[in-house]
């Protein structure tokens, strides 16, 4: 298949774009803002006991929270007809957040997935881990290798940044359109990496420990055993809406720039597939505080309940047991 061919088949248009990403991304600005701000809120401050997993949940809230505060530039973007008025360097910096967040959210739930799988399958081993360093550790090198990925993505990627005459005036294209070239120079390799190393090894992490970690702690009647598996089903539900969706669409997509099949009509379903795979993926911040609700026990959400809580333990005399394992989870 020649340039000349691909580039009709770049001429792909969605209009239900316009109405579908501003909505779904206003949002996730408005209610994903409260929750993940209250969360930070909460972890950072209310949380009497930290555990392996609070930390994890803590950078996937601040990860959520930097991606939040730079999608009202994209609402803009598709609300102007995909027109970007901010120029190269906040295209550049506003589209590497916006997909940086997707491989950053997914590490830090295979992270929390991986401590649940210790702690569940292999508690003594847990006990012996938890009050070392090791959290602290793999939070930093999840921040570190997605930090120096993200950089690296920045300074040496195109843009997508190109202007183009339509409807009678320039409109300028941000993080699409990109050239053949474009791909084949730096794109695909960027793309086979990420979908490798991004998606497919850390979701499957998720797919296969998860249901395991399940299916052992279902035998236990517990209120902590019922909150453990609402932590779990909340996960591999965002994992199968938000992410797995995303990454086969941008898989086909890959295929197709890479020239595997050549057929224009695909090439349009698949571009209209990725608006609404867009849309989804950004909805991973809405739900993300769902499952720090759920991590948290819902006594913390609530100053009345809160308050309720504490005249209970107080009647208690102390933490139960119970009360240690719901924290923990």
């Amino acid at each position: 298949m020649n340039t000349t061919n691909i580039t009709k088949c770049d001429e792909s248009t969605a209009d239900f774009q316009f109405y579908l990403l501003p909505i779904t991304y206003s949002l996730a600005i408005t209610f994903g803002l409260l929750g993940n701000l209250g969360a930070l809120y909460i972890f950072i401050f209310k949380m009497e006991q930290k555990s392996p997993s609070n930390m994890y949940i803590i950078s996937l809230a601040v990860a959520d929270t930097v991606f939040l505060c730079a999608l009202p530039f994209r609402v803009h973007y598709h609300l102007n007809n995909n027109d970007w008025v901010f120029g190269e360097k906040m295209c550049r910096v506003t589209g590497t957040l916006f997909y940086a967040n997707i491989y950053i959210s997914i590490a830090f739930m295979t992270c929390i997935c991986l401590d649940r799988y210790i702690a569940t399958i292999h508690p003594h081993t847990y006990l012996q881990l938890r009050n070392t360093r090791m959290a602290q550790m793999m939070t930093a090198g999840v921040w570190t290798v997605t930090g120096v990925a993200t950089l690296t993505f920045m300074l040496t990627c195109p843009l997508g940044y190109q202007v183009t005459h339509s409807d009678g005036h320039d409109r300028r294209s941000c993080f699409e359109n990109f050239t053949q070239d474009e791909w084949r120079s730096s794109l695909v390799p960027y793309s086979v990496f990420s979908l490798l190393f991004g998606a497919l090894l850390p979701s499957g992490v998720i797919l296969v420990c998860y249901p395991l970690v399940a299916r052992r702690i279902s035998h236990i009647k517990t209120a902590t055993a019922r909150g453990a598996l609402r932590i779990i089903y909340a996960i591999l539900a965002i994992t199968v809406v938000c992410f797995l969706p995303y990454h086969a669409v941008h898989l086909l997509h890959l295929l197709w720039r890479t020239e595997v099949f050549q057929h224009c009509l695909a090439a349009d379903i698949i571009y209209k597939a990725r608006r609404v795979t867009m849309a989804l993926v950004s909805v991973n911040s809405l739900l993300d505080p769902v499952l720090y609700y759920f991590a948290t026990g819902r006594c913390k959400w609530s100053f009345r309940r809160s308050f309720s809580c504490l005249k209970l333990r107080k009647r208690r005399g102390v933490y139960t047991i119970s009360d240690h394992l719901q924290d923990r989870w």
